[in-house]
């Protein structure tokens, strides 16, 4: 079965689109403890790409790695190892912020400013002229659905959680980024408020613009994402299209017991095996093809179906194989 490592490598083979974002062997370790004698490898070897245009939704449990490696690209912290390059620059690079935007998961805003304030205040420090701010901010504060009368009167202090992460989401685009960072953008957020941040998220990406995102709910990553990667204690265990990694309505959901594991593997990628020998996953290969395989392998099918798998049925899979 191919590694991560040349999964990634053949995408990048097969696209038409510029990277935008490139990693290699990228690695994250802190050093603890009272002496600072003891590691903590927060990041392994991670390599992946993303694509101009696309987007990529960055998945895994609490402690994975994911922040870390947002932190580590955004050049906010500096890799133990490995290289990474943003639109072909190294990693910090401040020739490359102008066209970067980001949203950390739990910002921290001014709350004794209104948020039209706020907003001037970004696009202050992008040296964005007064006039364009006159245009840009109204633009902004529509597209996440924030009135402008709650911007220019309101402090945010009075602002709720959903109010919150709009404004932080127009903070984030105030530059009209090319490259945009989200981590956890519907965090605390009530069905109402992912709905509104879903909207957002596609409005941005029919406008072509390449978005990376964590996140840990796993419906809206489903709806938003053109590939995903899962992270588990540091390293990067899968990479792809959801059609890739999940199937296609013609997929089909196998369960059966016996057989050559190494060669059922080759088969079903994604095969879990359990205690009592059985085992079960999606095929990926000619039908009959497998059945004839099985047939020589002295194995047999106790249940086989066409099923594509929900996210949340192969994320788990994947995290319980870790």
């Amino acid at each position: 079965m191919k590694s991560v490592k040349d999964t990634a490598d053949a995408q990048l083979a097969n696209r038409d689109t510029p990277p935008v974002v490139i990693t290699s062997e990228l690695r994250k370790v802190y050093r603890t403890g009272f002496w600072m004698n003891q590691q903590v490898v927060s990041l392994k070897s991670c390599s992946l790409t993303v694509y101009q245009g696309e987007t990529f939704g960055l998945l895994g449990p609490n402690g994975a790695g994911k922040t870390t490696l947002l932190k580590l690209l955004l050049g906010i912290i500096r890799p133990t190892a490995g290289k990474g390059l943003l639109f072909g620059q190294p990693l910090g690079d401040h020739r490359i912020k102008q066209r970067i935007g980001y949203l950390s998961e739990n910002p921290y805003l001014y709350e004794y400013l209104t948020g039209w304030e706020f907003l001037q205040l970004a696009a202050g420090l992008f040296q964005i002229p007064a006039s364009v701010q006159r245009q840009r901010i109204p633009e902004l504060l529509d597209l996440v659905g924030l009135s402008q009368a709650d911007a220019r009167k309101k402090q945010m202090r009075r602002y709720s959680k959903g109010m919150l992460q709009r404004v932080g989401m127009a903070q984030a685009l105030i530059n009209d980024p090319e490259l945009i960072f989200l981590d956890e953008p519907m965090s605390g957020l009530d069905p109402i408020g992912r709905y509104r941040m879903r909207e957002i998220i596609l409005s941005l990406k029919a406008a072509g613009k390449t978005i990376f995102f964590n996140s840990h709910i796993l419906s809206e990553v489903e709806q938003i994402c053109d590939r995903i990667a899962i992270l588990s204690q540091g390293e990067l265990v899968c990479i792809g299209s959801l059609g890739e990694l999940l199937g296609t309505d013609e997929t089909y959901h196998v369960k059966g017991e016996g057989g050559d594991w190494a060669i059922l593997k080759k088969w079903l990628p994604n095969i879990v095996f359990e205690p009592d020998a059985s085992w079960h996953g999606i095929l990926q290969g000619d039908y009959y093809d497998f059945l004839s395989s099985l047939r020589l392998m002295g194995g047999k099918i106790m249940a086989i179906h066409l099923s594509r798998q929900s996210l949340e049925e192969f994320f788990i899979q994947q995290i319980s194989q870790q």
